[in-house]
């Protein structure tokens, strides 16, 4: 396992954990949100103000960096942190999700998938062994290993075979990270929504050994109840002493229902792709900031908030230079969704802590339900 990684369990309440993921680039409160850097960068976002809404870790994308600018040019250049001017951690995905999703002529084998780039046509290979290449070169502290993410809905034989291909390669991804101290790898448990696979799957993972373990293939298509139906029993089967990641969730919801049932890591663009687009999050539930009924309110988005576009700037303005179509506006509303996240992850965290973790739910919910602010 990784030297100068660790996971400090302080507190659960019901399946629900609070804790500290340790890292050499500092630590990871958890339950943690990974806001998205894609391409090196949250989008709208300066890394300063990123860390200023409590964000202790971004995530990164192999696929995106590997075909532009290329790993090899960001390692020449300092890593991924000094490239991006982020020194806290940063979590790498291993770019099979990219690939299943956006990579056209895709041609899966043992090997691993051959495809084409979704920007240029150009050719590429990915393998556990070049993710786990390329995760080295970007200088991520927690690397996920190589998997292969069927879209839902599958069959239950074609989920069984993507998730026996995955174990095979979660092996030859240990294989390739070899002893990286100060670094983790995280193994990824698929296999649908299936309770026998979900099972097989992590007894494959533990046996070979990671320093933290993800629920991977959900968020894919299979809806929230079924997902929760997924998380009523797969956590429990990772080791209690390591981190468990939900990867690619999710809306305030989503993140609320993955801690209750274990989950202490998550990621998702939801909130930085909604900024842009003219949605607020709020304690309230979503905001379309372009709806006419807020040019002429002075109000800001959300009386309980503390961020930069609650505190200077009132729902008309943020309303004007939407429909304008200023940078502003994506600056604003990114930073508004982005500091709500952090701010719901840190009541969840000492909600569990002060094992008061029922009656936070009940009032994120019913708070949820009242819908946003009557207007004037």
């Amino acid at each position: 396992m990784a030297s100068g990684f660790g996971f400090t369990l302080h507190a659960t309440d019901g399946k629900a954990r609070s804790g500290v993921i340790h890292t050499t680039r500092g630590d990871i409160r958890t339950p943690a949100f990974m806001p998205v850097g894609t391409a090196a960068t949250v989008k709208a976002m300066l890394p300063e103000s990123v860390r200023a809404t409590g964000a202790d870790i971004l995530l990164g994308n192999t696929y995106h960096l590997m075909l532009r600018p290329t790993a090899e040019r960001i390692a020449r250049l300092g890593g991924l942190h000094k490239f991006m001017n982020w020194d806290r951690p940063i979590l790498t995905d291993s770019g099979g999700f990219q690939v299943m999703s956006l990579a056209s002529l895709r041609k899966l084998t043992e090997e691993g998938v051959r495809f084409s780039s979704h920007i240029d046509g150009s050719k590429h290979m990915l393998t556990p062994e070049r993710s786990m290449e390329i995760q080295k070169l970007l200088g991520s502290d927690i690397v996920m290993c190589f998997d292969e993410c069927p879209a839902l809905p599958a069959t239950e034989d074609q989920v069984a075979k993507s998730m026996q291909l995955s174990m095979r390669w979660a092996q030859r991804s240990r294989d390739a990270f070899g002893d990286r101290p100060g670094h983790a790898l995280f193994g990824i448990m698929q296999g649908g929504v299936t309770h026998d696979l979900r099972e097989e799957s992590a007894k494959a993972l533990t046996a070979i050994g990671f320093d933290g373990y993800a629920v991977g293939g959900l968020a894919v298509g299979e809806g929230q109840e079924a997902m929760f139906d997924v998380l009523n029993y797969a956590p429990g089967f990772l080791p209690e002493d390591k981190p468990r990641y939900l990867m690619g969730v999710g809306k305030p919801d989503d993140i609320v229902g993955a801690v209750e049932r274990g989950i202490d890591m998550m990621d998702c663009v939801l909130p930085s792709r909604s900024g842009r687009t003219g949605q607020a999050w709020t304690h309230r539930g979503q905001v379309n900031i372009k709806n006419a009924r807020h040019q002429d309110d002075p109000r800001p988005l959300d009386e309980n908030c503390t961020c930069p576009a609650c505190r200077n700037y009132s729902r008309a303005y943020l309303h004007h230079v939407n429909r304008a179509q200023e940078i502003i506006a994506s600056m604003l509303l990114t930073w508004h969704n982005l500091h709500y996240y952090q701010d719901l992850m840190q009541g969840l965290r000492d909600s569990i802590a002060g094992g008061r973790l029922s009656a936070f739910v009940a009032e994120f919910h019913a708070t949820r339900a009242m819908g946003d602010i009557d207007p004037l």
